[in-house]
Parts: structure tokens; sequence; C-alpha cells
């Protein structure tokens, strides 16, 4: 079946959108990877559960299916840096990790420190989407900072939150 829609045009409409910033991880096998992820929400709080879509190319995806587990973290607004380097933006970077502090709840799933929230999930269900795949995970467990702000994507560009 054909495409309807262009990619590109899909693309351009979804910069309208704005979403706060994750960094999605995984661990198999003492092999780590992390992911700068956007496609993220809660969608049971009765099973505590999320949902994450990764494309199928990705590295991270390959530990995830592996290992059925993963951790996220939300970003904070003044970790932009940590953003794009997750992305894939700084390409000589050969450890994502390196000189990062990270920690670990139930999984083993490394969770950045500095984020505003952290959640360690356990993969329940997966379902192909085109390119990508979306897991279905339940949240095992979960810390919060308390406060600070989060990173918001938006049209390319990181922005900051204001109160209305």
């Amino acid at each position: 079946m054909k495409p309807t829609l262009e990619p590109e045009k899909l693309r351009a409409a979804m910069r309208a959108w704005s979403a706060g910033v994750t960094v999605v991880t995984a661990v198999h096998e003492g092999h780590k990877h992390g992911a700068t992820v956007n496609s993220f929400t809660s969608i049971s709080l009765e099973p505590a559960m999320i949902t994450i879509s990764l494309q199928k190319s990705a590295r991270t995806h390959e530990l995830i299916t592996k290992s059925r587990a993963f951790g996220l973290t939300m970003l904070s607004a003044q970790q932009s840096n940590i953003s794009d380097l997750f992305a894939g933006k700084m390409a000589d970077v050969a450890d994502r990790f390196a000189n990062l502090e990270t920690e670990t709840l139930v999984t083993g799933s490394p969770l950045l420190v500095g984020g505003l929230a952290w959640i360690d999930c356990r993969v329940v269900q997966t379902f192909d989407a085109g390119n990508s795949t979306l897991f279905i995970a339940e949240a095992i467990a979960a810390q919060s900072a308390g406060d600070g702000l989060p990173l918001i994507y938006h049209n390319r560009e990181y922005w900051s939150l204001s109160q209305l």
C-alpha cells in the first residue's frame, strides 16, 4: 500500500507539537545505550503503564527488545546538552554515558542524574508501527526530583516554560 502522506509533510506538521524531552536507556549483557525520545506518554495509572515509540533501526530499540526493560529520564531545562548527546548530534562521542552520573532502580537500566523524574519499566507488549515499534511497558518504579522546569522541544528548538 502506497503511503498517502509524504513523511516530510508529517514531519513539518509535527513541528507544531510541543513535547517534553526524555532519554530512554537500556542495558543488555553489559551493553548500554540510550536515545532522546519525545514519543512517550502515560497510558494507565492502574496498572501503571507507559508507552514509548522507537525506530527499529535504533541501537536502543535492539537492547530494549532483548532485555524487555528500559529506563526513562525526564530531562530538566538545564539538560539540553544531554538531549543533543543522546540524539546523536555529537557523532564523535563513542560512549554517551561517559562523564555522566547514572543510577538504577529495579531493572538495571541506567537513569540520568539531574533529571526531573525517572521511570523504570518492564515491556509487556509491543506493536509494529511502520518503521518503529510501540513499546507498552509496566512502570515498576518511579522517582521525582520534586521541582524544576522541564526541557521542552518545539519546532526543532529547545524552549522553557513560563506560567500564564
